[in-house]
């Protein structure tokens, strides 16, 4: 599974936020990880330099094998709660998608 990360102007992405993400990223989706080739993660901050509730927003694409991607959005104050939400939803969709797959 090959993990991508990007951001936006407003979010700098050291190497060392680049290695955590991937490993809590790496972590979460271990499960799923025979069935996705990809997991791109886009991180952005809405607001720019001003404060704002909930201004981080991180986009989740999962690509499955022989699937059409799946997306998810999630919000948050910080990258974390962010990524966290966008976690949650994606392995919810995953999930649900997965399941169907085994019913058939």
């Amino acid at each position: 599974m090959e993990i991508l990360i990007n951001t936006d102007n407003n979010i700098s992405a050291s190497a060392e936020m680049r290695s955590y993400l991937t490993a809590d990223l790496e972590a979460s989706f271990e499960r799923f990880a025979e069935h996705l080739t990809r997991l791109e993660v886009k991180i952005s901050d809405e607001n720019g330099n001003k404060e704002g509730d909930k201004d981080k927003k991180c986009v989740l694409e999962a690509r499955l094998r022989g699937m059409q991607p799946l997306a998810v959005t999630g919000h948050g104050n910080s990258i974390d709660q962010a990524l966290a939400e966008a976690s949650t939803k994606m392995k919810t969709s995953l999930d649900t998608t997965m399941g169907k797959l085994r019913s058939y």
